[in-house]
């Protein structure tokens, strides 16, 4: 039996950015915790199996080694990739919070973190900065130069954004509870689209639900493309506490789900790519 395959959607079709995407998911998976440095021609026949052409693979590796994340070194007529320390540390930042996204909150106490900033229509690059920084850091928008947060704790990382832009002269931010007037979950509606982010969750749980890898080859391709799909989900999911979500929510599943196949797959695809990089 062969692995059944995760269709990629039209965001991971073969081209650059998707082949910088996957590249740093290699990276991160194997690269990373082996701590060897792997050859060219170990990552662009990975990187072919899982559908990006070598002109792709090539463009990414040196493009990650233009960011100062990889270095190079020749051997002979080969070259192999190293992480390096600044390398390591983006990927261990982001490894951990892949693998400790979507864990159990505690109780939520009722308070809101909240933001107001105002960014002009003309400066369109800021706004789009603005925004890109606080929906990472979980903050919904119900309604304009208005950002929410059911986690006052966020505040540091808030004030971190804001300051960064040069926006902390005309912003405020409070904590409070949401009052009598209007509804709470029509806030959170305004807010977020949590049936969007529903949807990406249930095309995770349909394409992860029952693959069988025939080989510790394919184990790899599909742990690959696993960690692939879920790193998305920080970008996508507020994480927002279990009171203010749907109830039996989909990101649940798609979480233990995770977990499992994570678990399941891991000494198989560890095994494969120290097959690969040490032959």
């Amino acid at each position: 039996m062969t692995v059944t395959r995760p269709t990629l959607s039209r965001r991971h079709a073969v081209g650059e950015t998707s082949a910088r995407s996957l590249l740093l998911t290699l990276l991160g998976e194997f690269v990373l915790p082996q701590n060897a440095p792997v050859w060219t021609a170990t990552i662009v026949e990975v990187l072919d199996s899982l559908g990006v052409e070598e002109k792709s693979a090539r463009q990414a590796l040196a493009r990650t080694a233009a960011d100062g994340w990889l270095a190079s070194e020749r051997v002979g007529r080969s070259v192999r990739w190293s992480l390096t320390s600044s390398g390591r540390r983006l990927l261990t930042e982001g490894a951990e919070r892949i693998y400790a996204f979507g864990a159990p909150a505690p109780a939520w106490d009722g308070l809101w973190l909240i933001l107001y900033v105002s960014v002009p229509e003309s400066k369109r690059r800021l706004r789009h900065k603005l925004r890109t920084k606080l929906t990472w850091a979980g903050f919904g928008s119900p309604g304009p130069g208005m950002w929410i947060s059911p986690l006052p704790s966020r505040e540091a990382e808030v004030r971190a954004v804001v300051e960064g832009l040069g926006l902390d002269t005309g912003a405020m931010s409070f904590t409070a509870r949401f009052a009598a007037v209007g509804s709470e979950q029509e806030m959170v509606r305004r807010a977020w689209d949590l049936d969007a982010v529903a949807a990406q969750y249930a095309g995770f749980v349909s394409a992860f639900d029952d693959p069988q890898p025939a080989s510790s080859h394919d184990t790899m391709l599909a742990q690959t493309r696993l960690v692939h799909e879920w790193r998305r989900f920080p970008f996508l999911d507020p994480r927002l506490p279990a009171e203010l979500l749907p109830k039996a929510w989909i990101g649940d599943q798609a979480r233990e789900l995770f977990d499992a196949r994570h678990a399941d797959w891991a000494t198989g695809a560890q095994l494969r790519w120290r097959e690969l990089t040490h032959p």
